[in-house]
């Protein structure tokens, strides 16, 4: 049997020799804030609604293009969070990632682009260095058991059923522990799980906008 992205995370990743990840500097409308860590944020992006007009986009090639994989969800990114909005960001300059690091995660972040992004806007706020940071990025993101994406895709669905439906398939996660990224056409983007500050799942803050149970959503499965 032929899997697709509907089917399984990924599928029959291979990194490619020669990536690089130069190092991203903060854009200068960011603001660096090193607020207290009190909760994470494990951002899980539905990569066939992403690549489903990207699949010719040299800048999101190996994420989008198959030659070097086929994805379901991956890792967006581990973001810390504090009480509020106002998350912590480019806490502190970066350097290009080693090509370890990269290799090692890009069948779970399939873009160096990504890596270097992540790394620079969150994970210096969590550690010095970008080894551990994805280490516990993998950690949690190994972690997540995913419902059947095919069978979710083929009836008709909404946001209160697949919330119920993640959370069914993990346990100790409720329904309120996760928030839904829907597009103004009603297909899914991404799931971010609420995490506290010992990454056990927990209820999502009131300001972090839920869409509601009733709300339609449809599931790309790719092709």
């Amino acid at each position: 049997m032929v899997a697709t992205p509907a089917q399984a995370q990924s599928y029959q990743c291979r990194p490619p020799s020669g990536l690089s990840a130069p190092a991203e500097r903060k854009p200068a409308s960011e603001p660096r804030r090193t607020p207290p860590v009190t909760s994470y944020t494990l951002a899980l992006s539905w990569s066939p609604e992403y690549c489903r007009t990207r699949k010719d986009s040299h800048r999101d090639k190996t994420q989008c293009s198959g030659d070097d994989g086929s994805f379901g969800f991956i890792l967006h990114g581990l973001w810390p969070d504090t009480r509020g909005p106002a998350y912590p960001q480019y806490c502190a300059p970066t350097r290009a990632l080693p090509p370890a690091v990269i290799k090692r995660n890009f069948c779970m972040m399939p873009s160096t682009r990504m890596m270097a992004h992540e790394w620079a806007k969150h994970g210096t706020c969590m550690t010095r260095r970008p080894e551990t940071y994805f280490r516990v990025s993998r950690i949690m993101f190994d972690a997540v058991r995913f419902p059947d994406m095919d069978r979710l895709s083929r009836k008709p669905l909404t946001a209160g059923q697949f919330r119920n439906a993640f959370a069914a398939a993990n346990e100790g996660l409720q329904p309120d522990m996760l928030r839904l990224k829907i597009n103004r056409r009603g297909w899914l983007q991404e799931v971010k799980l609420c995490l506290g500050k010992s990454f056990r799942p927990q209820r999502c803050p009131a300001y972090m906008r839920a869409a509601k149970d009733d709300r339609p959503v449809k599931i790309w499965r790719g092709g």
